[in-house]
């Protein structure tokens, strides 16, 4: 099916199953411990081995001899794979660095042998038996002294690295009211609950790979790629991730080591990261160094804005693109957006949920903030007069889809009592604590992927699903079953949801917040096609039926969908393809976050009292879990605001907070009440659907308003981030 028009009234309007907060399909079996992840699949691989990751102590320079004999001599041990032995492989245009290195090391903590023995104990300990000499080259760790090695960034996934419109340098110097800030953000570890993990078995010449993955078909062509073999010898299955938010995008060291394991020795292994390999041997989220420019007349009415930032990756890695937002969000006729790409040898840097705007926004946000106490505004309505209805770097030409920013703005400061917000600084007290309020924006783009389904109707009336989508704790079981239910007039309970198999019809992944939009679009297709598929075998004219409560209905006849079916059943598949409405509308997603803190006078300690926002999506497919995901992404923001930092030692270049312990997230004392409100939104041109992705705008500016709060708590301006009482102690306005 080619989405090209705007979508018309469809079956999904019903709304009778689409739109309700049911439950999770798959709940029961997460929560009773049966649904099987991949490191857990010992039904299909009784015999496996187990691997052990060895990684570089070293950031950069190479492997001068590597004695692998005390270990191949431990108890258990069945081998030890490294460069020279592993066969020739390949690197797959998805990756800066080889996920085995050797004799070259790229990165600290570069996976350089996997040791494998009968037991996951005996492969660790031998682990540490190996002796392997390095010899250590110099390398470029540090952001700040790389910035003047950098050159603007080529065109990736946040678009071309230098845009313009207007004559934003000209506009700047003539505006009434000029804000030019810097701003930083620091790396930032996913530490997602699941850690990479693998199972491989090869049958033949074929492999099979149980693997915690986000985008299956990507991670078939990555497998083939590095192991030189064809796509059609690779089998990806991945039913259930524990998580990923970007850093399970791609295959990583675990799956190719286990792989190239399992072929070696010639039975199934199993491979996993511990926790703290996480941080160095993984991707990670870059750190940035952000310039703002914001122009206003004196109504504050911004005529120009530029975003400039500098982030850094390995040769042949892509850049942080935190001004994207910046293109779309405010007015202003001159414009300039500017990436900035150096090169370090830190670990590579990559996609974590909402690359660009996730970063982006705690600057802009911020500088947002800084301009309307210099004109004297309410936040909230400075962003109302900046508001704009087509996309401002091309004009009206191109309009946004759906745009009601502004309703976001009003309903959250109402919802969230704005109006009291101290309109002096430091001016609120509750007893030690001093207390404020702060907002911002939140913006993530709406991108779309073609994605594909197969759809079935068995003799007895049950339906199934089957595509390569997967879950990675984001509700897409339900939601596909919600879609499949709707279309085919039956109960979410009778049909069977069957994701993350390579051997399935391709999707678009999870990734990006186009998942669900795009998968649940790609499963409508299918069942426009099985519906007319079905018609036709009731003998009915497919353009006058109707399917509703397990039956398909046209004027006075009814027959149930499994006696339509036949004793055979019958299935299509087909799928989604989006045309040139993405090109000639602007499409995104809006919201307006809202926060509360309170600041200790005495220690600094910043303790979020409350959070809220109102958010603007399309069509909420399923409430329930669009609240769970939107509130996750909040606390993440909280997070980033308040404590996430992968700490660099610049002379040995690794990450130093690479666990738990060192590198904090937000637990359930940090994140006391948290309110989300979805506006009642259909936008008919991002897809049949009429929704839009979610997973990912809760993050975006939601650690801006913290920030944001602080400043009105405590009068003090904070630009960098993570805000640590470190940088409010010795400036508290005490008693």
């Amino acid at each position: 099916m080619k989405f090209d028009t705007p979508a018309g009234a469809n079956p999904i309007d019903r709304e009778r199953v689409v739109g309700r907060p049911l439950d999770r399909v798959e709940g029961p079996l997460k929560v009773s411990g049966t649904a099987p992840y991949a490191y857990e699949r010992h039904d299909v691989a009784p015999d496996a081995a187990y691997g052990w990751v060895v990684g570089s102590t070293i950031a950069k320079g190479r492997i001068q001899s590597i004695d692998t004999r005390v270990a191949e001599a431990a108890p258990g041990v069945i081998a030890v794979i490294h460069a020279a032995n592993a066969g020739q492989l390949g690197q797959s245009g998805s990756h800066a660095v080889r996920l085995l290195g050797g004799p070259e090391i790229e990165h600290y903590d570069q996976a350089v042998a996997l040791v494998v023995a009968e037991r996951f104990e005996q492969a660790r300990h031998a682990a540490a038996l190996l002796k392997i000499d390095y010899v250590v080259e110099d390398g470029r760790y540090d952001l700040e002294d790389a910035i003047p090695h950098a050159r603007q960034a080529p065109r990736g996934f946040g678009g071309p690295g230098l845009t313009r419109a207007g004559d934003f340098e000209a506009g700047f110097a003539a505006a009434a009211v000029q804000l030019d800030e810097r701003y930083t953000t620091p790396d930032q570890s996913h530490q997602m609950m699941e850690p990479h993990a693998s199972t491989a078995r090869w049958d033949g010449d074929a492999l099979k790979l149980w693997t915690s993955n986000q985008m299956i078909a990507d991670a078939v062509d990555d497998m083939a790629v590095t192991l030189g073999i064809a796509k059609d010898k690779v089998r990806i299955i991945s039913p259930y991730i524990g998580g990923g938010f970007g850093s399970k995008l791609w295959v990583r060291a675990d799956a190719v080591l286990a792989a190239i394991a399992a072929r070696h020795i010639g039975r199934p292994v199993k491979v996993a990261l511990a926790r703290p390999q996480i941080a160095n041997n993984t991707t990670h989220r870059p750190a940035t160094v952000q310039r703002i420019r914001l122009g206003a007349d004196p109504a504050g009415r911004i005529v120009a804005i530029g975003h400039e930032s500098w982030s850094g990756n390995q040769p042949g890695g892509g850049t942080e693109s935190a001004g994207i937002q910046t293109r779309l969000l405010y007015r202003g006729e001159n414009r300039l957006v500017a990436h900035y790409l150096t090169e370090l040898n830190l670990p590579e840097g990559n996609a974590m949920r909402a690359p660009g705007e996730a970063a982006g926004m705690l600057a802009l946000e911020v500088a947002m903030d800084e301009l309307a106490e210099k004109v004297g505004l309410d936040p909230v309505e400075l962003r109302i007069r900046n508001d704009v209805q087509y996309d401002p770097e091309k004009g009206p030409e191109r309009p946004f889809s759906s745009r009601p920013f502004i309703e976001c703005l009003r309903v959250g400061a109402e919802r969230f009592g704005w109006k009291d917000r101290p309109h002096t600084p430091a001016s609120r007290r509750d007893g030690d604590w001093l207390i404020g309020m702060g907002m911002a924006a939140a913006f993530r783009g709406n991108l779309v992927s073609a994605s594909k389904a197969r759809v079935g109707i068995e003799g007895d009336g049950r339906v199934w699903v089957e595509t390569d989508m997967t879950d990675i704790g984001t509700g897409s079981y339900t939601i596909i079953a919600q879609t499949a239910a709707e279309m085919l007039g039956v109960d979410v309970t009778d049909v069977d949801v069957r994701l993350g198999d390579s051997s399935f019809p391709k999707s678009a992944g999870s990734g990006g917040q186009w998942g669900a939009n795009s998968a649940t679009a790609g499963v409508y297709a299918a069942c426009l096609s099985l519906r007319r598929e079905i018609a036709q075998k009731a003998g009915f004219n497919d353009a006058d039926v109707d399917f509703a409560d397990g039956h398909v209905l046209s004027g006075n006849r009814r027959i149930a969908l499994g006696e339509a079916a036949g004793p055979d059943g019958v299935a299509v598949t087909d799928g989604i393809d989006f045309g040139s409405l993405s090109k000639r509308y602007a499409q995104a997603t809006f919201g307006a976050h809202f926060c509360e803190v309170g600041v200790d006078v005495y220690t600094g300690e910043i303790r979020i009292r409350r959070q809220a926002g109102a958010f603007a999506a399309g069509r909420i497919l399923n409430p329930k879990s669009a609240r769970s995901q939107v509130i996750g992404s909040m606390t993440m923001g909280a997070g980033a605001a308040l404590m996430e930092e992968l700490v660099v030692d610049p002379r040995f270049g690794y990450f130093v907070t690479r666990d738990l312990v060192d590198y904090h997230v937000p637990v359930h004392a940090d994140i006391p009440e948290q309110d989300v409100f979805f506006l009642s939104e259909l936008d008919d041109k991002s897809s049949p659907m009429k929704a839009k992705g979610v997973g990912e705008l809760g993050i975006c500016g939601a650690g801006a308003s913290i920030a944001n709060a602080v400043y009105n708590a405590t009068g003090i301006r904070l630009r960098d981030y993570p805000l640590t009482l470190d940088k409010l102690i010795d400036r508290l306005p005490l008693p």
